[in-house]
């Protein structure tokens, strides 16, 4: 098994842009696990299905490849206020967390590059990556932020596909979701007893980057 980097944490904390720079920096494999969930709740949505069935929320994932699920990441629709009200319903579902953690661990502890080529690592960015997908990686980050600065960002975010998006909409519908899924009976999110807190409220991404870095030093393993 190579190194495994687990990075998790609520919405808009920065947890794909730290893991992306991380990627560059180590050539690492990467996996945003939220954007399968986001992808599941988009499709079932364009298809007009019940986001609350579990039971159709299988059947979609029977139908659709991981191919097709990382395809959609780059999708703007994956990430509209909507789709994440939709994609918190769909990611407390046992048997569909069951059904995309195989795949996740496969990335973690069989990383390769889009060609195939074997790599020494990968990172892995969630909401419960270092407690239940890999509670056994070597360096577990919990990325943290307040929810002022945390809803700022999403709005900023939401506003390249959104005209008509509302701030204070935004912000309740996160803290909405952040007790959902931190109280959800299933794989609730939460930081690992050996993770460390990050905290990004007041950091910029380069800074968020560098602490990270101390932290993944600190810890000897890459």
């Amino acid at each position: 098994m190579g190194i495994v980097v687990a990075l998790d944490g609520f919405s808009a904390t920065g947890k794909r842009t730290l893991g992306m720079a991380l990627k560059e920096k180590f050539n690492y494999a990467y996996l945003d696990t939220g954007a399968l969930y986001r992808a599941l709740a988009y499709v079932m949505r364009l298809n007009n299905l019940d986001v609350t069935s579990e039971e159709q929320a299988l059947q979609t994932v029977k139908t659709l490849s991981f191919q097709q699920m990382q395809g959609l990441q780059n999708d703007p629709g994956i990430r509209t206020d909507e789709n994440s009200k939709a994609t918190s319903i769909v990611a407390a579902m046992p048997q569909v967390r069951g059904a995309l953690l195989d795949f996740q661990r496969q990335v973690a502890y069989h990383p390769t590059a889009l060609d195939g080529t074997p790599l020494e690592g990968a990172i892995l960015d969630g909401r419960d990556i270092g407690t239940v997908v890999c509670p056994d990686a070597q360096v577990k980050l919990f990325l943290t932020a307040r929810p002022e600065i945390r809803a700022l960002r999403r709005f900023k975010e939401l506003q390249l596909t959104q005209k008509d998006v509302i701030l204070e909409n935004v912000l309740a519908a996160l803290q909405e979701r952040d007790a959902r899924d931190a109280s959800r009976k299933t794989a609730p999110t939460k930081p690992a007893e050996d993770a460390y807190i990050l905290d990004t409220s007041d950091l910029t991404p380069e800074g968020v980057l560098a602490a990270a870095l101390k932290e993944i030093q600190k810890r000897g393993v890459i």
